[in-house]
């Protein structure tokens, strides 16, 4: 199968898409908000128009597609990292908000539904959603706090691979169906306040004021 040249695409692709995009991001529809076992084949042919020789000739089964609509997410999140960490213009507190918004748009596109029905009922796709969150989580925010710690954002006593590793654990722990469900939060509320909690404890005053000045700046850029 051929790679999509963007791997945004699976969010928001482009008119002439081809076959395995468009087949992508129609189960992609389905599958962020229902699970895996929320649909069919012959559903998937309907919302396509598409025969189902024709979706079988790209994808041999509906856990194949799961599988490589999770790889295209991992790829996108992986290119969103690179771009973040190599942008010379933020500052540490900039690059942690940019790294919040594009983990929390991933996010917010995952219900607990499908979280729950994958754990359930497909675990080699769940597995490969959690070694795509092993993959990036823990490379994106331990070298934003190994930088913040350079320009004096992040207190220096700070172990930037155990504060990765601690990101990453309470974000897999929080972001796990049971958990969720005993919550009584969606994967994006759940982001939102393990934010909330971990980042106010990390940034020093001054890194701090520059993150809530950033914050306040891109929602007066939002409203205008």
């Amino acid at each position: 199968m051929k790679q999509s040249p963007h791997p945004s695409s699976i969010f928001d692709p482009a008119p002439d898409a081809d076959p395995e995009s468009r087949i992508l991001y129609t189960a992609k529809q389905r599958l962020l908000v229902s699970g895996l076992s929320a649909f069919t084949m012959d559903d998937l042919a309907d919302d396509l128009g598409m025969s189902k020789k024709t979706i079988y000739a790209h994808f041999p089964s509906k856990e194949s597609i799961a599988l490589a609509i999770i790889d295209r997410i991992g790829r996108f999140v992986s290119e969103g990292r690179e771009r973040i960490l190599s942008d010379t213009t933020l500052n540490c507190p900039q690059k942690l908000h940019a790294a919040i918004s594009m983990v929390g748009m991933v996010l917010s596109k995952v219900s607990p539904a499908m979280l729950a029905d994958l754990k359930r009922n497909a675990p080699r796709v769940y597995q490969k959603l959690d070694d795509m969150r092993r993959k990036n989580i823990p490379a994106l925010f331990g070298r934003v706090v190994r930088d913040g710690i350079a320009e004096g954002a992040i207190r220096s006593d700070v172990d930037p691979s155990f504060a990765a590793e601690f990101w990453f654990q309470a974000i897999r722990g929080l972001i796990d169906p049971d958990v969720l469900e005993r919550i009584g939060m969606t994967p994006k509320q759940a982001l939102d306040s393990a934010v909330s909690l971990y980042f106010q404890g990390l940034l020093t005053p001054r890194g701090l004021e520059q993150y809530r000045q950033h914050i306040e700046a891109t929602r007066r850029e939002t409203v205008v």
